[in-house]
């Protein structure tokens, strides 16, 4: 059985979207993975269809309804274990773990918000998981839900063409990836890294894991400092 991801959202026309392509989309085409997208207006009310109303204590926008997102929800083929997923700002941020933990189940059901958010009552009956991408805030939930499912499907058995391509990314040891070159070997006066061309594989992988500390400590302190955690941990 593939690996399957539900996705609730007033714009179902945006998916698979860029998943589509490359990778992602060749595994959709083999039947590794995939996705269905479900409008929530099938289940708004009245004759405009409405899905959101104006926030109890006052305030600007429009909210969500519980009744309408209950009734989507409820009408989805059986979960078999999968988690809901809500992406908010709100939300922890989402981790390389986070989606390990996803790829080694049958899939998700992601709940695409809109407006000013949706009602907590309905995150709090479907005990759905909140997840937050970055420090920014978005029009909708729908490009958060490709990232996650992109994050998530690159995982999966056959998607990627080199095993070793998952182990080396950035992330995947708690560490950012070291810097990459190719060919050529000098350009625009500027020599790759003489390490790289001494064929010494063991020197290589030291000098990559040398690059990965000195680019989380610079860039990511908060990714060094947890990385330094789990070290003493084990």
């Amino acid at each position: 059985m593939s690996w399957r991801a539900d996705i609730l959202t007033l714009f179902p026309d945006m998916f698979p979207g860029p998943l589509g392509f490359s990778l992602a989309g060749r595994a959709l085409e083999r039947g590794i993975w995939s996705c269905e997208s479900h409008d929530l207006r099938e289940h708004g009310l009245g004759r405009h269809r409405a899905v959101d109303d104006t926030p109890f204590g006052g305030g600007a926008g429009m909210v969500m309804r519980a009744d309408v997102l209950d009734t989507a929800l409820s009408a989805l083929p059986a979960l078999d274990g999968r988690p809901v997923i809500y992406p908010t700002p709100r939300g922890r941020r989402l981790s390389h773990e986070d989606a390990e933990r996803f790829v080694a189940g049958p899939g998700v059901v992601v709940l695409c918000g809109r407006f000013e958010g949706i009602d907590e009552r309905v995150l709090e009956k479907h005990d759905i998981e909140q997840f937050s991408m970055g420090d920014v805030v978005l029009s909708g939930g729908e490009i958060p839900a490709l990232m996650l499912l992109d994050a998530c499907v690159r995982l999966l058995p056959g998607v990627m063409g080199s095993q070793m391509s998952g182990q080396d990314e950035s992330f995947a040891e708690g560490l950012l990836e070291y810097p990459q070159y190719t060919k050529p070997a000098v350009w625009d006066g500027r020599e790759v890294p003489e390490i790289l061309l001494s064929g010494n594989h063991g020197a290589i992988a030291r000098w990559r894991h040398e690059q990965s500390i000195a680019v989380t400590k610079a860039r990511r302190p908060d990714l060094w400092d947890a990385y330094l955690a789990r070290q003493q941990v084990h």
